[in-house]
């Protein structure tokens, strides 16, 4: 009875550490994510592809859901057949009147129409105020899968409860026993302390059930073993006649098996030398042992598996709190970078305009000059070269004002041509310093309705993006070329560079948000995201090419605006 309590006692704690490092691993993962951009601004688009994305590395995890204070879904990581309506659960409500993480009764979730525990987070705004709840359901069916992997005695079983009893998931029998409540023994106290019982099965067969709390939720972990093995094999007081007959027979029998259980011991003493250091312990060593001895090995070897079992657990919890550190560290790293661009737009606007003002002073008295006829032809010409000189000027200012403006201009039918004009105005004397040759193609005729500071800041970033790829390989004779032509009612426009283009295993993640292929501090991974985005939001696409020199081609295509209907 004591050995099947003490291992009662291990196999619930073992199973409640596990499972409690993975709800602590969930609450991390769930901290970074009601700080990610899209989920504090309940971008359901964007929300959707996040979450649909983790949910491949999450097989514990059935659906990640974002919704208003109020239950309107904002986020789903499993299509929804009753798309973004409203949904009215306990958890939300309870999340928002306590500003604090809470965990759902068992119930079922209305997307997957699968029972489920939520696991509910308040998504705050800017301000402070709760915006959104972000909630994570459990897989039971997977918990459940879980459970099978961890080494058992036979005849024994894990299960997770509440504190009344009702089973949440379970290693055997889990159509029988999950969503019924059974008898746990009750804990005197909370965190790390077990309560055991005794008590009959169904036939007469003795158990003890052991429970260990697990400390983020309101969950009991609960093992079930059953007693029997040597402890009930010797009764300690029998007939006297028997018991002189066992002291005899031990005599006789002595010298005869004093070698062999010495040679078994030898032998248990090696395989559990093979499982202090992570290795396996033999199997013919096993079957080699006789009675009490291979009940004792079989014992050392369960022992091994879960504990090898919560190890590997361990580890990978330990990764995965690692990548959501990393991400939490580049999401703060984003939000710094935010804002400086913020305040650089900031001074380019106040720069603009305080030169905005000398220079059409110049304009001016240089178009007033250009009248005098008594001026000599030289000094005539000088101020003609003042004058172009000023009016470049103007456009560079022009273009930094655009450019530094907090929010784009209204989409208007633009032509392409004009904005790869700026671009290059813009990106001119960088490139000339940097030994760069620029060609410019434009065959296109045709015009987009779009907004040009956003179409410019598409072509801006593939610009930039060729330069630094021709910086990277180090070579002379850097060349960007720039295209647009009409094709099938699109306007299509490319940036091609002879630099040493991308490598095949990353082409898939060039457009994903925050991925990037510079050095720390050199890029945030958003320029080719953003301009995705962008394009997208006009009906067009955008696409990267590796050319048979290998060098790339970023391009987009935008609908070509009929203007023959007015």
């Amino acid at each position: 009875m004591e050995s099947a309590r003490r291992t009662a006692e291990s196999l619930a704690t073992a199973s409640a550490a596990t499972f409690d490092q993975y709800l602590r691993g969930l609450d991390s993962m769930a901290a970074a994510l009601a700080l990610h951009p899209s989920v504090v601004a309940l971008s359901l688009t964007e929300c959707d592809r996040l979450f649909e994305k983790i949910l491949r590395g999450q097989p514990l995890i059935r659906n990640i859901l974002l919704t208003t204070a109020d239950g309107t879904i904002k986020g789903s990581g499993v299509p929804a057949t009753n798309a973004r309506s409203r949904i009215a659960m306990p958890y939300i409500q309870q999340v928002v009147t306590a500003g604090r993480p809470v965990v759902s009764d068992l119930a079922v979730e209305p997307l997957t129409q699968k029972l489920t525990l939520m696991l509910g987070y308040p998504v705050r705004s800017s301000t402070g105020a709760i915006a959104g709840v972000l909630a994570l359901g459990l897989d039971l069916s997977q918990l459940h899968a879980s459970f099978i992997r961890i080494a058992l005695p036979t005849g024994a079983a894990v299960a997770l409860t509440n504190r009344s009893g009702l089973v949440l998931a379970r290693s055997s029998d889990a159509d029988r026993y999950v969503g019924t409540t059974i008898e746990v023994p009750t804990l005197a106290g909370h965190g790390a302390q077990t309560a055991a019982a005794a008590g009959k099965d169904a036939v007469g067969a003795e158990r003890v059930v052991a429970t260990a709390e697990v400390a983020p939720g309101p969950w009991l972990m609960s093992a079930d073993v059953p007693v029997g093995g040597i402890a009930g094999a010797w009764a300690p007081w029998g007939p006297p006649a028997l018991a002189a007959v066992a002291v005899t027979g031990s005599l006789l029998l002595f010298l005869r098996t004093s070698n062999g259980v010495s040679r078994q011991l030898g032998q248990l003493r090696d395989a559990a030398s093979e499982m202090a250091s992570g290795g396996e312990p033999s199997g013919a060593a096993g079957e080699r042992l006789d009675g009490e001895v291979s009940q004792l090995y079989d014992a050392f070897a369960n022992l091994s598996d879960t504990l090898r079992q919560t190890r590997a657990n361990l580890d990978a919890q330990v990764e995965r709190e690692r990548d959501v550190r990393a991400m939490l560290e580049l999401l703060q790293g984003h939000i710094v970078r935010q804002e400086r661009l913020a305040a650089v737009g900031l001074l380019l606007s106040g720069v603009a305009h305080e030169l905005n003002n000398p220079l059409q002073a110049i304009m001016g008295g240089a178009e007033l000059l250009e009248r005098r006829a008594d001026f000599p032809a030289d000094v005539r010409d000088e101020v003609l070269l003042i004058s172009t000189q000023a009016q470049r000027a103007a456009e560079i200012v022009r273009n930094l004002s655009r450019f530094g403006a907090q929010r784009p201009a209204l989409p208007a039918a633009i032509d392409p041509r004009d904005v790869i004009s700026e671009v290059v105005q813009l990106r001119r004397t960088d490139l000339e310093a940097a030994g760069i040759v620029w060609e410019v193609h434009t065959a296109s005729t045709g015009r987009i309705f779009a907004s040009f500071t956003e179409i410019e800041q598409v072509i801006l970033n593939f610009v930039i993006n060729a330069q630094q790829s021709i910086r990277s390989a180090g070579g002379a004779d850097g060349l960007i070329v720039i295209r647009s032509s009409d094709a099938d009612g699109l306007v299509r426009l490319e940036v091609t560079d002879n630099g040493p283009g991308v490598l095949p295993q990353d082409e898939a993640k060039l457009f994903q948000p925050f991925f990037t292929t510079k050095p720390f501090g050199e890029g945030t991974g958003l320029g080719l995201s953003v301009s995705r985005k962008i394009i997208e939001s006009y009906g067009g696409t955008v696409g990267y090419r590796r050319n048979e020199s290998g060098d790339a081609t970023f391009y987009f295509e935008l609908p070509r605006l009929d203007e023959s209907r007015g």
